[in-house]
């Protein structure tokens, strides 16, 4: 890779630090998708040990690239998502890997297959952590940042992705007791 093609690929995928999600921060300021790919690669490599037959590195590589295409299209809330914006999401990341050498761009576009796929455990502790995050900022947000429907996504957000690890279940059931305290606590 050229400095030039790293520093057009680092400037493109730069908006994401301004990019900001539905979620809010603890401070009430609104989450931007850098913070939130950084804190899911935090979380793979915090649990590298507990999932010790996993390539953490590829989780960790996920992590930071499966909302890359949102540098040009924004972050649109999973529960307003349709299909045609993960076409134009699909697409977005298309044109940002375009400004990739080649081997560079089909490393990539290989891990996006995968994750895409939901077929490898790599991937599954990927989405699961995407999903677990999410949730976990809202109970560290304020509650008057909630939408309504969020009262009920705060629990099945996620939960259709933990089953196959009993330590994803038992975080998951954690992150619902610690809801269940906030919910309490606000009402």
């Amino acid at each position: 890779m050229t400095p030039r093609e790293f520093l057009n690929f680092m400037n493109a995928a730069a908006a994401l630090k301004t990019t900001y999600r539905h979620n809010y921060t603890e401070p009430g300021r609104r989450e931007s998708v850098a913070e939130h790919s950084w804190r899911l690669a935090l979380m793979a490599m915090l649990l590298k040990d507990d999932f010790s037959d996993l390539d953490i590195d590829k989780v960790i590589k996920m992590c930071l690239i499966h909302d890359l295409g949102e540098a040009i299209t924004g972050d649109i809330p999973c529960f307003e998502k349709t299909a045609d914006d993960e076409k134009t999401e699909s697409s977005a990341i298309s044109r940002l890997l375009s400004i990739l050498p080649e081997n560079s761009k089909n490393n990539l576009n290989s891990l996006y297959e995968e994750m895409n796929a939901q077929a490898t455990d790599e991937a599954k502790l990927y989405k699961a952590f995407d999903c677990l995050e999410a949730v976990i900022s809202h109970n560290e947000a304020d509650i008057s940042t909630w939408a309504e429907n969020e009262y009920s996504l705060q629990f099945t957000h996620g939960a259709d992705r933990v089953s196959w690890s009993d330590w994803l279940k038992e975080l998951k059931a954690e992150i619902d007791r610690d809801t269940r305290k906030k919910i309490r606590r606000n009402t």
